[in-house]
């Protein structure tokens, strides 16, 4: 699944890219579920097979190609490194969350991990706390810490650009973006909304050049795409709740 993009950008996207959209079919319906799948609730349906749709080609028409040419001039290792200097900076709301949960000892390991990757690991470009210390990550997120205190996940919900979520991990999305210091230290418009803009750009398309086969190698495997991904974020948040909860 891709990072947080701004709104704004969306919408541009959608203007520029609106006929070569409509050149393409309708959405093609559901087939039958996979195998291995879970029959979950999915009331949003209508809404949610349309903006997976779009979803995909927008990926195909813009994010797949743009992050193709990024690979090719950067080497893997150096678009690894910058993928970890990205999940440096977004610590506040791992620390956050885990001190929402009580989790005091994770939150000030995410403290510690911060301050080791930013100084010795050069601002995050390398993982020292995990290798050198053995202070591991504790990916945490509002939707989990909704979850964490008996919010259940509400429908299931297809985001534009954000890909799968659910009621309640949508509004933990816009918490954890509402955590970002730079909203309220610097004049927004002028200043934190293009670095913000800027931030969430380079953190999805980097995170797509280290998974270009994304989507062909889940499409390869299940008769039903849609359910496919419905299925593999339902379970995977499950697993990250349980984790949260121990």
């Amino acid at each position: 699944m891709l990072k947080r993009i701004c709104a704004i950008i969306l919408a541009a996207v959608v203007f520029y890219l609106t006929p070569a959209f409509a050149a393409d079919q309708a959405p093609p319906p559901a087939g039958p579920p996979g195998e291995n799948a879970q029959v979950y609730t999915d009331p949003l349906s209508p809404f949610n097979e349309k903006m997976f749709w779009f979803n995909l080609r927008l990926d195909k028409y813009v994010i797949h190609p743009v992050a193709s040419g990024y690979a090719k001039v950067l080497p893997t290792p150096a678009r690894e490194a910058a993928g970890r200097m990205f999940d440096n900076f977004d610590v506040l709301p791992r620390f956050a969350n885990n001190l929402f949960q009580l989790h005091m000892e994770r939150a000030g390991t995410e403290v510690a991990r911060f301050g080791i990757n930013t100084t010795l690991g050069v601002v995050g470009l390398w993982d020292v706390a995990d290798h050198w210390f053995g202070l591991k990550e504790n990916p945490d997120d509002f939707g989990l810490t909704l979850g964490h205190y008996g919010v259940g996940q509400g429908p299931y919900l297809v985001l534009p650009v954000l890909g799968p979520s659910s009621v309640r991990d949508a509004v933990g999305r816009a918490a954890d973006g509402a955590m970002n210091p730079m909203n309220y230290t610097l004049p927004y418009w002028t200043v934190a909304f293009p670095a913000n803009t800027g931030f969430e750009l380079a953190q999805g398309i980097n995170y797509r050049s280290l998974n270009l086969n994304l989507f062909e190698e889940a499409d390869r495997y299940a008769i039903d795409l849609y359910g496919a991904v419905q299925d593999g974020y339902m379970q995977r948040r499950a697993s990250q709740q349980k984790k949260v909860d121990e």
